[in-house]
């Protein structure tokens, strides 16, 4: 008995409040009590009141709520509910950041984090049970294509569960945004009109409105060898890279070639031979645009590591060798220029496919989805697992639902624009799935694999690898406060759940890949969540925000080739370079989508900066911000390097990663 005092938050978000009434009630383990009183929700404000509740109710349990509409379902965005009890009595919160909608009664249990076995009040017990068979009928898998990893049944925003939507500023800020790139394309096609597409001078043309001032250093010095080669260390696909262990059997050298030859062994001797192979690419069909015929070829790059860090080709090869051509062109820096730039045009296309299918959405936005889809489905609200992940998975269902309706779709970008659309890209999805291991979507692991560790210039190695160090120890602290020995991890049935959900369903049995089944150690939990976590946020801003800058000079990347490899040097030609890359529609395309896909969003939340508070006590919020200590340190540390550095490498400064998979 006594006087409570109740906090009522409202999300900040348009449209957030409303006009119908809620009623409260509040539930403690010796009693209940309805709130008498005509709550209206305001957008951005917190409500405070106080009432007189004459029963003893002990210690507070849940906060019920109802919202009542007559005319009108007026949704509400609730933030959370906090109740003073009487007296010294701790503040209860009762975290909500949901949509409350309908006139169900909803129940928010009292923010604590409980492993399902430390359930002494079996009210909690049932509440987490009908919580994930609820969710589970509105969390649903579904098979976009066969033999991707599974994604939310969603045909469109509108089938997406309300939470799992973009806020209304974020819908309006990318739709428009949208258009506003459409509009300036027609322009530029417009002013392009009667112009010549003959040399590449002619892509400055197009070469205005958004673009960042790397991507301006790209067009002054594109074709140099040097930012050739930067690219494949630090640029918009850093993925594919790797330290020689001997000549890849591809690679036939002719006769003639003995210098070339002796010039690879001694790198390899010394070890500073590198390679990038884009096998994955050969025998994907290719797309036809507007009844044009598009080409596509799976290049092979051969690198050598000068002692100042450079990282220079040596030798490309077009096509790998096939019966009718056991002995493929190779192309080399003291080639022809134009043959020499059109041959690196091939390896710069080569990689745009890779990084846009394989590196960015698969490896980012399809197994991020898996995570929050699984994470919906298995951990209920009380889950300290739960309240770890929910911030890194906001928006995430959405963005994918736009990309599987709008980008990959049929008559989507790709379809219009890349070599790969029209149902290749769909084939390589599919291929680089057969190949997506555990270990690569772990730096430390997938960086050793490919030889890059303890490269001075290798600044997203370097990046990541502190970035995975700082989000382990993030993870660790909030594991170790919730399990106490590896048989607490191996005995919780819900994270088990989890982690089948994600192995063997989302990603199809994804266990012959290295990926595990159950967690037997607090040790493997650890690892597990910490790739969840990376893979959200610091790899996706890894691999998303270089499209800004290397992809807006379209000639540096190129998304579609119009004329077959060149087998020969000598007959390349400028008209042979132009009418191999882009034309001005599909160059204006590129720009405008990677520019809306890539620029910074205005609502982004930095790494480890959300604002919900879903853990209660003081412990899990000391961890939470030792995360931002240790994050704010590295960003100094970056800064201070950056400043001594001709092409700073940002993508994995901690302030601009975004939290989530959000574009």
């Amino acid at each position: 008995m006594g006087c409570y005092r109740i906090r009522v938050a409202t999300g900040a978000w348009l449209f957030s409040g409303s006009h119908n009434r809620v009623q409260l009630w509040l539930v403690g383990e010796r009693g209940e009590a309805e709130l008498e009183l005509q709550l209206r929700t305001v957008r951005g404000e917190e409500e405070e009141f106080d009432r007189d509740i004459a029963e003893d109710l002990g210690l507070l349990q849940f906060v019920k709520l109802r919202k009542h509409h007559r005319l009108v379902d007026d949704a509400w965005f609730c933030d959370r509910i906090t109740v003073q009890g009487p007296g010294a009595c701790e503040e209860a919160t009762f975290p909500c950041y949901c949509w409350v909608q309908g006139e169900d009664i909803l129940s928010l249990p009292e923010g604590t984090a409980r492993l399902p076995g430390d359930n002494a009040l079996d009210v909690f017990q049932k509440h987490r049970e009908k919580e994930l068979k609820d969710r589970q009928q509105i969390y649903c898998w579904a098979t976009w294509k066969e033999g991707l990893p599974l994604t939310i049944a969603a045909d469109s925003r509108d089938d997406l569960p309300p939470n799992m939507r973009f806020h209304e500023e974020k819908r309006l800020d990318f739709e428009w945004t949208l258009k506003a790139g459409a509009l300036e394309t027609v322009l530029k096609r417009v002013y392009t009109f009667l112009s010549s597409w003959n040399c590449l001078d002619d892509f400055d043309q197009i070469f205005w409105g958004q673009k960042s001032t790397l991507a301006e250093k790209v067009h002054q010095c594109w074709q140099d060898d040097e930012l050739f080669g930067y690219q494949f260390l630090n640029g918009a696909n850093p993925m594919l890279l790797r330290r020689s262990a001997s000549l890849p059997s591809r690679l036939v050298l002719p006769s003639g070639m003995e210098e070339l030859r002796t010039q690879l062994e001694r790198e390899l001797q010394n070890g500073s031979l590198f390679e990038v192979d884009f096998i994955l690419l050969d025998g994907i069909p290719t797309n036809v645009i507007q009844g044009e015929k598009q080409y596509l070829a799976a290049p092979l790059v051969m690198l050598k590591m000068e002692p100042s860090g450079k990282l220079l080709p040596m030798v490309i090869q077009i096509q790998p060798p096939n019966p009718s051509s056991p002995t493929p062109t190779l192309f080399l820096p003291s080639d022809p220029p134009l043959a020499w730039l059109l041959a690196k045009s091939w390896v710069r296309n080569s990689d745009f496919q890779l990084h846009q299918l394989q590196y960015h959405l698969l490896n980012t936005h399809l197994v991020a989805e898996v995570i929050a889809v699984a994470t919906m489905r298995c951990l209920p609200g009380l889950h300290p697992i739960f309240k770890l992940l929910i911030p890194h998975i906001r928006y995430t269902m959405e963005i994918n639902t736009r990309a599987r309706t709008q980008l990959i779709s049929d008559g989507g970008i790709f379809d219009k624009a890349a070599n790969t659309g029209g149902g290749g890209h769909i084939q390589l999805i599919r291929r680089a799935t057969a190949q997506l291991t555990y270990r690569s979507l772990c730096p430390p692991d997938d960086l050793a694999g490919r030889g890059l560790l303890g490269l001075p210039s290798a600044l997203y190695a370097h990046d990541a690898l502190r970035l995975w160090e700082i989000i382990a120890r993030y993870v660790k602290g909030i594991v170790h406060l919730f399990y106490q020995g590896d048989d607490v991890v191996s005995g919780d049935p819900e994270l088990q759940a989890w982690c089948r959900e994600i192995t063997e369903v989302g990603l199809c049995q994804a266990q012959d890949r290295g990926f595990p089944v159950s967690f037997q150690s607090q040790g493997q939990l650890c690892h597990f969540l910490t790739m969840c976590i990376f893979t959200c946020t610091a790899q996706h801003a890894a691999i998303n925000q270089g499209q800004l800058d290397w992809y807006a000079w379209v000639p540096n990347a190129p998304g579609t080739m119009r004329m077959p490899p060149p087998t020969t040097k000598e007959d390349v030609t400028m008209a042979t370079v132009m009418g191999s890359l882009p034309d001005v529609r599909q160059a204006c395309l590129q720009m405008t989508i990677t520019w809306h896909l890539g620029r910074r969003q205005p609502d982004m939340v930095p790494l480890g900066h959300h604002k919900e508070k879903y853990f209660s006590g003081p412990k899990p919020k000391a961890v939470l911000n030792q995360f931002r200590t240790d994050l704010e340190n590295l960003e100094k540390e970056i800064t201070a390097r950056n400043e001594q550095l001709d092409l700073p490498y940002e993508y994995l400064k901690p302030s601009c990663i975004e939290n989530s998979v959000t574009i």
